[in-house]
C-alpha cells in the first residue's frame, strides 16, 4: 500500500471574523492511500490542520507525514496521538479504501437517503449590520439553533444581537448558542455569564482561554449559564489526562473537533469519559473542506445525537469540492445519488 499527500488552499467567499483575526484562506492537507497494482483506486482523508489550534501545526507536521509515508509503504503502525490532523485524515482515507473507495466512510441510514443531521446556524463574526444581517438569513432558512460567534466588536452591541433575537423568537422557539474562543477575562467574565443566562442563551462555549484550568473550574462552578469546552480538549493525548480534566473541570459540555482532538477514534473515547459523568457534547467541524466534512458527517450520523450538531461549514469556500452532502434549513442529509467527483480529486498535486 501507499500513502501520497496533496497540500490545499481553501479560500474563503467572504472573510470570516473570530476572536484570533479574520481568515481568508485556510490551509488543510488530503490524504489517499492506494494499492501500487491499482493506483485509480483510493481511499481519501483530509488532515485539517490548524495553525493556532492544531498540537502539530509546524515543521513535526510534514516530518511525522514523511514516517506516516514510509511506515505505510513497509506495512507498519505509525504512533499519531499527537498529531490528531493526521490521525484523522488517515483514519478516513483507510475507512473509504476499505469500503470500495466509494466515499463511504461509515454505514448508516444516513448514507441511504433515509435520515439526516439537525445543525446549528453559525453566524461568523463581523460588523453589528452584517451579523444582525446573517441572524436573519439563518432565521427565515428555518434554523431553530444559532451560534454566534462573539468578541469581536463592542459587547454591548453584541448583546444587542441577542436581544434582537429574543424580540422575534423565544427560547422555546429559537436556541442560542454562543461561543467566547476564550475572549473574556476573569475582570469581566462574570457579569458577562450572568447577562447571556437572562437573555436564554443556552451555552457558552470556551468563555476564558485554555490553559487556565483553576479559573475554568471556578466560573463552571459558579455560572448559571452552562459552559462548553472546546479549545480545553486540545493536547489531552491520554485518557488519564482527558479524565483529570473532566473530573476537575467538571463543564456542562465539551465540543468535539476530531481533526483536533485525535480523529473519531479520539473522539469516541472522549463521547464515552463524558457520558460516564453526565456531561453533554455535540459535534462541530473544524473549517474543513467538503472532503473531511463528508466523512465526519457520516461519522456522526451514527452516534444517535439528539441535539443539534455544528456541522454547517460546506458553503463557506470558493474551491471546494462537489459533494453529496445537501442542506435543506437546518437539516443536512447525503444524497446517494451523487458523489465526490475522483477527477477533481484525482488531479491535485499529489506528493510522494
Amino acid at each position: 500500500m501507499r500513502l501520497q499527500f496533496a497540500p490545499y488552499v481553501l479560500h474563503f467567499k467572504q472573510p470570516a471574523g473570530t476572536s484570533r483575526g479574520i481568515l481568508n484562506e485556510k490551509i488543510t492537507c488530503f490524504l489517499r492511500v492506494y494499492d501500487e497494482n491499482d493506483p485509480t483506486q483510493f481511499g481519501i482523508g483530509e488532515a485539517g490542520i490548524f495553525p493556532g489550534l492544531s498540537p502539530e501545526a509546524d515543521d513535526r507536521f510534514f516530518y511525522k507525514l514523511m514516517e506516516l509515508q514510509a511506515n505505510v509503504r513497509l506495512g507498519l503502525q505509525t504512533d499519531l496521538e499527537r498529531f490528531p490532523s493526521l490521525q484523522c485524515g488517515f483514519e478516513q482515507a483507510i475507512r473509504d479504501f476499505a469500503s470500495g473507495c466509494r466515499g463511504i466512510y461509515y454505514e448508516s441510514p444516513f448514507i441511504e437517503g433515509m435520515s439526516d443531521i439537525e445543525i446549528n446556524g453559525l453566524v461568523w463574526m463581523g460588523d453589528f449590520d452584517k451579523m444582525i444581517e446573517r441572524i436573519e438569513s439563518k432565521l427565515s432558512e428555518g434554523f431553530r439553533c444559532i451560534k454566534l460567534k462573539i468578541g469581536a466588536i463592542d459587547w454591548r452591541k453584541e448583546i444587542e444581537m441577542i436581544e434582537f433575537i429574543r424580540a422575534q423568537y423565544p427560547r422555546e422557539k429559537v436556541e442560542i448558542r454562543v461561543d467566547a474562543n476564550g475572549g473574556f477575562t476573569m475582570d469581566n467574565a462574570i457579569p458577562r455569564l450572568h447577562r447571556l443566562h437572562e437573555l436564554g442563551v443556552h451555552s457558552i462555549e470556551q468563555p476564558i482561554k485554555q490553559g487556565n484550568p483553576d479559573l475554568m473550574r471556578f466560573l463552571c462552578e459558579i455560572s448559571p449559564l452552562p459552559i462548553a469546552l472546546d479549545e480545553e480538549l486540545i493536547g489531552k493525548f491520554t485518557t488519564e489526562n482527558k479524565i483529570e480534566m473532566l473530573d476537575y473541570i467538571k463543564p456542562s459540555y465539551i465540543v468535539l473537533k476530531p481533526t483536533l482532538i485525535g480523529g473519531f477514534s479520539g473522539s469516541e473515547e472522549w463521547i464515552r469519559l463524558a457520558e460516564e459523568r453526565g456531561i453533554g457534547w455535540w459535534v462541530t467541524s473544524s473549517l474543513e473542506s467538503n472532503i473531511g466534512l463528508n466523512a465526519l458527517a457520516q461519522w456522526v450520523a451514527t452516534l444517535n445525537t439528539t441535539i443539534p450538531q455544528g456541522l454547517g461549514t460546506g458553503a463557506l469556500y470558493t474551491n471546494n469540492f462537489k459533494s453529496p452532502l445537501e442542506l435543506h434549513g437546518d437539516r443536512l442529509s447525503y444524497n446517494p445519488s451523487l458523489h465526490l467527483d475522483r477527477k477533481q480529486i484525482s488531479e491535485l498535486d499529489w506528493r510522494e
